[in-house]
């Protein structure tokens, strides 16, 4: 099953101080089936083609982008990016990636570092296997 390589190591969870409840549930699956096809109803096909590949590469560049921030000096700007990620991961059904951004969008401005980066490690195993759930289709 593709969740589990995605979940968190065993004990991984037990070593960070911060963390919300949500965290501790199982992982929900990647994305929502349907999602995609609900966005090509209202917008058709080839519109919906397009809005999905600007959201692989401005995801691409948003993860980039928060490995090159200071956490310290870019705590405002990290909670923006992670709303602006999570609400377009919600328009594409990727639920793990959408929630894992609204937890940073929530506690950016209390993470610390090594929880930042358990963080964005998340986010990319999320959008990793969001995207290979794509190409299986």
């Amino acid at each position: 099953m593709i969740d589990a390589a995605f979940a968190p190591a065993h004990g991984a969870l037990d070593a960070a101080p911060l963390r919300e409840p949500e965290l501790l549930r199982e992982p929900e699956p990647l994305r929502e089936l349907g999602a995609f096809d609900a966005l090509v109803r209202e917008i058709g096909e080839d519109g919906a083609s397009e809005v999905r590949a600007v959201f692989w590469n401005e995801t691409i560049a948003r993860l980039k982008l928060f490995h090159t921030l200071a956490l310290d000096q870019h705590r405002a700007r990290i909670g923006r990016e992670a709303h602006s990620l999570k609400s377009t991961a919600r328009t594409f059904g990727y639920l793990r990636l959408a929630r894992l951004a609204s937890l940073l969008e929530s506690t950016a401005s209390a993470l610390g570092n090594a929880e930042f980066d358990d963080l964005l490690q998340q986010l990319d195993a999320a959008f990793a296997g969001a995207k290979a759930q794509e190409s299986q289709d």
